[in-house]
């Protein structure tokens, strides 16, 4: 009995015409109802899988126009150069100057990114930090890590209000660099102090000068309003000097 033989110039043709097929559609083209089939006439054609939809189109290398960045949109379909969506991720994480929330990411991308992101850090291909409320992910390169969360703190310091006297750059450097060391709460109460200076609606406006929600503005406030605030526990347990024990007379 002879064998099937199916023409890769048939898928090409396709391609040519379509830009962008499904493995459904290229079993139609050929005539097939194998997957293994339509992939080795796809290797010899030299084809691409999109970052969107798991995968699902595929292209021709010489069919693709990537921009600056390494991305080409296709309709419905987005490729990358770097491939697969977790390198993808990875790429433009390690090629940014401030590194990037999920959030930044997602926009650039035009696809969720929460999952690799995570994948990436459980992996330490990438670092991550909370910085004024948001994950911000970085390269896993020490010195490039540090350089972009860096950046990405002092641009937030940066987004706050400006105070009134807030004097030269040294100040403001030094503004910087104590920002960066406030920790979830004092934050929190930062904004609720600014909001109180505000008054009527400042609690809104935080939350839309800053990567914090207004219900978040409004808890800090109420706790400063009433005193809530926790002052125990400055030192980390175990901290601190040691008590010495009495000695009782022999």
């Amino acid at each position: 009995m002879a064998l099937a033989r199916y023409d890769p110039s048939d898928l090409a043709r396709f391609l040519e015409k379509h830009k962008v097929g499904t493995m459904e559609d290229f079993k139609k083209t050929l005539g097939t109802t194998v997957d293994l089939t339509v992939f080795r006439k796809l290797q010899s054609l030299g084809y691409r899988s999109s970052y969107t939809h798991r995968g699902k189109y595929y292209t021709l290398d010489r069919l693709t126009s990537f921009d600056e960045s390494g991305l080409w949109v296709c309709a419905p379909a987005r490729f990358s150069r770097a491939g697969t969506l977790l390198e993808t991720v990875k790429q433009f994480v390690e090629a940014s100057e401030l590194g990037y929330s999920a959030g930044e990411l997602q926009g650039r991308l035009g696809v969720s990114v929460k999952e690799p992101l995570l994948k990436l850090v459980r992996d330490r291909r990438l670092k991550r930090e909370l910085i004024a409320g948001v994950y911000v992910y970085g390269s896993q390169d020490s010195a490039l890590g540090q350089e972009q969360l860096t950046r990405r703190r002092a641009q937030a310091t940066e987004s706050l209000l400006p105070m009134e006297g807030s004097g030269g750059p040294e100040i403001q450097a030094a503004g910087v660099l104590f920002y960066s060391l406030l920790n979830e709460k004092q934050r929190r109460w930062y904004a609720g102090l600014e909001s109180m200076k505000l008054g009527p609606g400042g609690d809104q406006r935080l939350s839309g000068l800053l990567p914090i929600d207004a219900q978040t503005v409004a808890r800090g406030r109420r706790e400063l309003l009433e005193g809530d605030v926790d002052l125990e526990r400055m030192r980390r347990p175990g901290g601190g000097r040691k008590p010495l024990e009495k000695k009782r007379p022999t």
